[in-house]
């Protein structure tokens, strides 16, 4: 009888550790960009579009890293923003970039082939962020995430000098 009371006991208190809030797993966030405008001064203003792939918030405050277009020499990505970003959702910032002449020209050639051209692009670099207190009670460190992605911008049909 005293060995059945014992067991009850252990089943009882590993039931009850099992009832503790649900950890939440942090994995690093996407980055990709969503559009490019040329502005009047030369200057390109890339959207870009941050997705949180984690199970709870994460709050972003940076990226430094590098745009490279057409295997011309990368040039500096840099933001500071604030965004708390839900779990599994995204949001867009806006990074403005100088271009190298060379860059420019290989923009130039695209935009003159109209919606059949496209630029090959790629961003590499880190996106510093910590996960949200309220989701993520027990991590309060900021983290950095690397980050990479390549893919191609084309102009879009009638809007001047915006690629997506």
């Amino acid at each position: 009888m005293r060995l059945i009371r014992c067991f009850a006991l252990v089943v009882c208190a590993a039931c009850l550790a099992a009832c503790g809030p649900q950890r939440k797993s942090v994995f690093p966030p996407s980055l990709t960009v969503q559009q490019m405008q040329v502005l009047p001064s030369g200057m390109w203003r890339l959207t870009v579009r941050i997705q949180n792939n984690s199970y709870g918030g994460m709050d972003f405050s940076s990226i430094e890293g590098s745009l490279q277009v057409a295997n011309d020499m990368p040039v500096r990505l840099h933001a500071a923003f604030d965004r708390d970003i839900p779990s599994f959702a995204g949001d867009v910032i806006a990074v403005d970039v100088l271009p190298t002449a060379t860059m420019g020209s290989a923009l130039a050639a695209v935009a003159a082939k109209g919606s059949a051209g496209s630029l090959a692009y790629a961003i590499r670099g880190t996106i510093h962020a910590q996960p949200d207190l309220a989701d993520h009670p027990d991590n309060k460190n900021p983290q950095d995430f690397p980050f990479q992605h390549s893919d191609f911008l084309s102009p879009v049909p009638g809007i001047a000098n915006t690629f997506r």
